[in-house]
């Protein structure tokens, strides 16, 4: 269950001054800017060192279509002139443009590990940001609160990062102690129409990021992630706990819905139960995974117990080698 108790879609507040922070959210500010430049900046060389870095707009020369790139880009009239398939190179822009959509809703405020989901959703926009406000980019972001959606515009540079960062630090935790609400009211609404609202209005291209831990069982989110796709280079970061993974036995446990307040108690000494709960958490996280392969999202998965930087370096590394295997014609080609 996930929070959706406002009633159609609903404009987001825009967060046009720097929030006042406390000394603990300058401290955690400065603890994430350390983290991130003296580890990420040793592991990952290069000047932008954006996790899926911007294509661009402008078309260059065409060259012969190998396997793996993008059809969009077919250059037909010199396809139909040479009877060989062609694609258009694009020349890179030199300002990148980030936009963020981060889930701060209740069910972030779960954590079994020394790190909550929400904190490893500040620290993963932390570290895409550090990576990719260089040279003048740009990044903004639209955090999912409990009390409604909150926009905070795109500013330049690390300065404005900071900023950014400051604001989503600033965001109140979700209160616990709310009613019980009806069930038919779905979280899968919410993050559908945040994404959705993440280009308007129509914002130039560049990359989109959704951060969030994707629990609902409805995929209405699908559909606007597909045509944010269609315009942005879109990554999903999937925000993880070992616990919603797989049940401890520790006999009649009681289960609070962070976003309803329900109560269940689940006999998880139970070995069927506890079999039943890791087959429906795997089969979910499975259609989540293909729902993302469908709408061409990059996909990367951060846990609370595992090293959250050290997975991003994986993730930039493995795809810089994909793209550069894509772009490598075949054995023989030419000869």
């Amino acid at each position: 269950m996930r929070r959706s108790d406002r009633p159609g879609a609903t404009t987001p507040r825009v967060i046009s001054q720097p929030p006042a922070t406390s000394p603990s959210v300058e401290r955690t500010l400065r603890g994430l800017e350390l983290a991130v430049n003296r580890r990420l900046d040793g592991m990952l060389l290069g000047d932008h060192l954006g996790l899926l870095p911007g294509q661009g707009t402008e078309k260059a020369e065409s060259r012969e279509y190998h396997v793996g790139d993008d059809v969009r880009r077919m250059d037909w009239a010199v396809t139909a002139r040479t009877t060989v398939p062609h694609v258009h190179d694009l020349v890179a822009d030199r300002e990148l443009e980030t936009w963020a959509l981060v889930d701060l809703t209740a069910s972030q405020e779960f954590g079994t590990t020394s790190i909550r989901k929400r904190e490893l959703a500040i620290a993963a926009t932390a570290a895409i940001g550090f990576l990719t406000a260089r040279t003048g980019n740009r990044m903004g972001a639209l955090a999912l609160t409990p009390t409604g959606p909150q926009l905070i515009p795109a500013r330049p540079g690390r300065q404005g990062l900071r900023t950014l960062l400051r604001a989503l630090l600033s965001v109140p935790e979700a209160a616990h102690d709310r009613p019980v609400r009806r069930p038919d009211h779905s979280a899968a609404t919410d993050l559908a129409a945040a994404v959705a609202a993440m280009d308007r209005p129509r914002r130039r291209r560049g990359l989109a990021v959704v951060i969030s831990d994707f629990l609902p069982t409805d995929l209405g989110w699908e559909r606007p992630m597909r045509a944010l796709a269609a315009r942005h280079q879109l990554l999903a970061v999937e925000v993880l706990d070992p616990a919603e993974l797989a049940l401890p036995a520790v006999g009649l446990l009681s289960v609070v819905d962070a976003e309803t307040g329900a109560v269940l108690e689940v006999p998880t000494s139970s070995r069927r139960v506890r079999e039943r709960y890791s087959r429906a958490a795997a089969e979910h996280r499975a259609q989540v995974a293909l729902a993302l392969r469908r709408v061409g999202a990059g996909h990367l998965v951060l846990r609370t117990d595992s090293d959250w930087l050290v997975d991003i370096v994986r993730y930039v590394s493995a795809s810089r080698v994909t793209r550069g295997a894509a772009r490598r014609p075949p054995v023989g080609a030419g000869a």
